[in-house]
């Protein structure tokens, strides 16, 4: 393991290091974060195979990390964090900017220098007898013009080989670094675990991070939220690229191949769309999907070509277990099988893990993720609700050829979607970029039936990315708007809702891999070879345009899906004046005139 030293000096508490790679610049930012947290040695992840094998021992024998069943997962660990730490806090995180202005209406604002001077005093001497663990790493495919540099600061095992699946970890980042090139300062600690001082904060003037009391993926591995969307839209808007929470995938119908870039909000299906399984009919005729990312998207416009190009900067996936199994999402089964995280879900007797919805059947007994003995009915839940796995994208059986292509890939289509039971439609074209934008913007999900009053309300949530955007979200979508001038070649932009029910309450598309045949229709329509209805929401599909073929589905039942109640869309309108109002001044005058020309066709 290299190490700067193994002691701290003690007149000065910060560790004395060489290095050859390490820029002066760099240096002197660990030795100010050093002399701040006070480590009692510092580490740097270089990330080789070695370094990696004694993380993990090392992780082993502190509790951090429980070996799994290496016959049924090899080189798989469970991690259980602590009980009141297994989500992001979205209370608890911040936008350290001059003024409330420049943060929007979207995010908790904390004055820049009022904000540094709260965190500085977490920090101060919070990592002694600790690790303080170097984690230098790059977002994006090494050579890509939009790649990042960052480099975490974390008394966390889990946080470092974590970030050695997710990210390109190690020796890699040093050389993009340079001497003096800007790069991301992410530091991070545990704290005392308990929670009463979490905190997380983002000055995007500064290209900063710092997370103080938290453990859990989104709180502390911070490439994701933190630094790949949340700095990453803020770097975008200045430097003309856009940082979005969408997957990207491609789709290969016909023998002609496609890359779409698709955002849906939580509980939508992202995850399953990205990793999708045609039926076996379709693989038949070699229609098939494969995974350029499943979560964040960098996207740029090709000045040659004049069209949108996309990547994706992570090298692993961070998922939501409870639900996944093999038969919704038999890829994403696959990835996490070898050498791979699981992070709060239960342990089987066996060493195998479990969570709910994984097996039709329950374990008789297991560990939950809490530690405690777990048996069904005794009235808690085996995993929790947010239990995640951390996995390297090199496992994902449909990885797409380019995932790690420098030069992105061309995206066709965007496609935007969320949870709605009536009103919206299976699928629509925006007639535009600038209507599209505006589809986007003003993209809805229904709450889940947590309680009678609080089902079917729906929530606003602009491009899945209202917990994300870094900045105020009203120049966030001006950026948005403004796209389209260094666009030649645009995208086409679709909305599709595969959540429609009937007067019983039941779905009436049956989703997961059938959404194949609405993925045809969306590709033709960029390519100019399917036929559409012009309607005041958009363009939209004919009954005979979707294949339903073997599908058990009436025809009737497949124009309901596609109706559209003029008087209830009204009301969606009325809906989105929640949205408007809380933009109020910040809302960009597209907005407005793309509300006004929905009126007037409706």
């Amino acid at each position: 393991m290299t190490a700067f030293a193994a002691k701290a000096s003690a007149k000065t508490g910060i560790a004395r290091f060489a290095s050859q790679e390490m820029s002066p610049l760099v240096r002197e930012w660990i030795e100010q974060c050093a002399a701040l947290c006070q480590p009692q040695e510092i580490h740097v992840c270089d990330g080789s195979a070695a370094q990696r094998k004694q993380l993990l021992d090392r992780a082993v024998a502190e509790g951090v990390l429980i070996p799994l069943s290496q016959e049924k997962l090899p080189g798989c660990y469970l991690h259980r964090s602590h009980p009141n730490d297994a989500a992001c806090t979205e209370e608890s995180t911040f936008i350290g900017m001059p003024s409330e202005q420049m943060a929007g209406p979207s995010n908790r604002w904390m004055e820049a220098t009022a904000a540094k001077e709260k965190l500085t005093e977490l920090f101060q001497g919070c990592m002694k007898g600790r690790t303080m663990y170097v984690v230098p790493f790059v977002m994006g495919p090494i050579g890509c013009p939009l790649a990042k540099v960052g480099i975490q600061l974390t008394d966390s095992l889990y946080v470092a080989v974590s970030m050695g699946i997710l990210t390109r970890m190690g020796s890699v980042a040093w050389k993009p670094l340079g001497d003096g090139e800007p790069f991301t300062r992410c530091l991070h600690s545990l704290g005392d675990g308990e929670g009463q001082r979490r905190c997380v904060c983002h000055w995007p003037l500064d290209n900063t991070i710092w997370s103080f009391g938290s453990g859990y993926g989104g709180n502390a591995l911070l490439s994701k939220e933190a630094l790949g969307l949340r700095i990453a839209s803020f770097l975008g808007s200045q430097e003309g690229w856009l940082a979005e929470h969408m997957l990207i995938a491609g789709v290969t119908i016909l023998g002609h191949k496609d890359y779409v870039a698709a955002a849906f909000p939580s509980t939508c299906g992202k995850t399953n769309f990205a990793m999708l399984v045609p039926p076996e009919r379709y693989r038949k005729a070699g229609w098939k999907v494969t995974t350029v990312g499943d979560d964040i998207a960098w996207m740029w416009v090709d000045e040659e070509t004049g069209k949108l190009r996309a990547i994706n900067p992570e090298s692993g996936y961070f998922g939501v277990l409870p639900g996944t199994n093999w038969q919704s999402n038999p890829n994403a089964m696959e990835t996490m099988s070898r050498n791979s995280i699981y992070t709060n879900v239960a342990l089987l007797p066996d060493g195998d893990v479990w969570w709910e919805g994984k097996t039709a059947e329950p374990p008789k007994e297991a560990i939950d993720w809490m530690g405690k003995a777990w048996t069904p009915g005794c009235g808690r839940p085996a995993a929790h609700p947010n239990g995640r796995f951390t996995a390297p994208m090199a496992n994902n059986p449909v990885l797409d050829p380019a995932a790690d292509d420098p030069k992105g890939v061309a995206i066709s289509a965007i496609i935007f979607g969320g949870r709605r039971s009536k009103t919206v439609p299976l699928v629509y074209q925006a007639f535009n970029w600038m209507h599209g934008v505006y589809i986007g913007a003003t993209l809805g999900s229904e709450t889940a039936a947590a309680s009678a009053q609080d089902a079917g309300v729906v929530h606003r949530d602009p491009m899945a990315m209202l917990p994300f955007v870094g900045y105020n979200i009203g120049e966030y979508l001006i950026h948005w708007f403004r796209m389209r001038k260094k666009l030649r070649d645009c995208p086409r932009i679709f909305h599709v809702n595969w959540f429609r029910t009937n007067e019983q309450g039941k779905f009436i598309w049956p989703g997961f891999a059938e959404n194949i045949r609405i993925l045809r229709w969306i590709l033709d329509r960029c390519h100019g070879r399917a036929y559409g209805v012009e309607t005041p929401l958009g363009w939209m599909p004919r009954v005979e345009d979707i294949d339903l073929g073997g599908l058990d589905l009436l025809r009737e039942e497949l124009v309901a899906v596609q109706h559209v109640d003029l008087e209830a869309f009204k009301s969606e309108i009325v809906g989105q004046e929640e949205l408007f109002l809380k933009l109020a001044e910040d809302l960009p005058k597209e907005m407005i005139f793309q509300r006004e020309l929905l009126i007037s066709r409706l």
